[in-house]
């Protein structure tokens, strides 16, 4: 079954430093190798075998469209206020076809390969996150620097690929943003199931799967961490050391 992929390319409220580093407001119009960066991920999704079609979400959708190329296959809407009331109203929009799959427009180095690696590692959960592990990205990428959640077993950054196989998906998008305002998410999120999950995620009793599997019991949901083969997967452009180390990459120097 093919995916719909939804692929946020909004904004943070107030000035964007990295965008303003290249002269543009909007960080999905930051240019990689003289591309929009929006470009790379939506050419990934389009030369994935798992995705029917592309919907792109953004403050100024007039904007992100006319930095694409035309295709039938792409949507550009507007977003709302945040990530999750976004997301919310795709999940109840009668026109949207099921499963989802959403990432962001800062991954300028997905490849259509991990998409449909990560849509295969999904495959029977109801919501999927997928996951670089450190030692994995660290063996090609020393350097790189990145924001990593410890677990028993290993350290883990998100690869900002998620998957929403059922409307129910919808449930832990209500649970993530009551701590979408947190600077602290992880932490927050982890506080709702109580104290005992926090201190065993604290003192690193708990291994991914199990934090996943209790989120997932709460919610009645089969929820599954997707280990990404390619650790590429887990970086994004976040600052300008990223779109550097982004840079190389693509040109092989890296």
């Amino acid at each position: 079954m093919k995916v719909t992929a939804i692929l946020l390319a909004g904004s943070r409220p107030g000035r964007d430093p990295l965008a303003a580093e290249f002269g543009t407001d909007l960080k999905a119009l930051i240019p990689i190798l003289g591309e929009a960066m929006v470009r790379w991920p939506v050419r990934a999704l389009l030369g994935s075998e798992s995705v029917s079609r592309v919907i792109v979400v953004s403050q100024h959708p007039d904007r992100i469209a006319a930095a694409l190329d035309d295709d039938a296959r792409v949507e550009c809407r507007t977003s709302r206020g945040t990530i999750a009331k976004t997301m919310l109203e795709l999940c109840t929009d009668d026109a949207i076809e099921w499963p989802l799959l959403v990432t962001t427009a800062d991954h300028a180095l997905l490849q259509s390969a991990m998409i449909d690696d990560f849509c295969s590692g999904a495959d029977g959960s109801d919501v999927a996150v997928g996951v670089v592990e450190r030692s994995n990205l660290l063996k090609r990428f020393p350097d790189a620097k990145r924001t990593w959640i410890k677990f028993r077993g290993g350290a883990f950054t998100g690869a900002n690929l998620f998957a929403l196989n059922s409307p129910k998906a919808a449930d832990a998008i209500r649970l993530w943003s009551s701590v979408e305002q947190s600077r602290k998410k992880g932490w927050r999120l982890l506080s709702l199931l109580g104290p005992l999950v926090v201190a065993g995620a604290a003192l690193r009793l708990l291994s991914i799967d199990d934090v996943l599997a209790r989120v997932g019991r709460k919610l009645g949901l089969r929820i599954r961490a997707v280990r990404m083969k390619d650790p590429i997967a887990g970086i994004d452009v976040d600052k300008l050391s990223d779109h550097g180390l982004a840079e190389a990459i693509l040109e092989g120097r890296a």
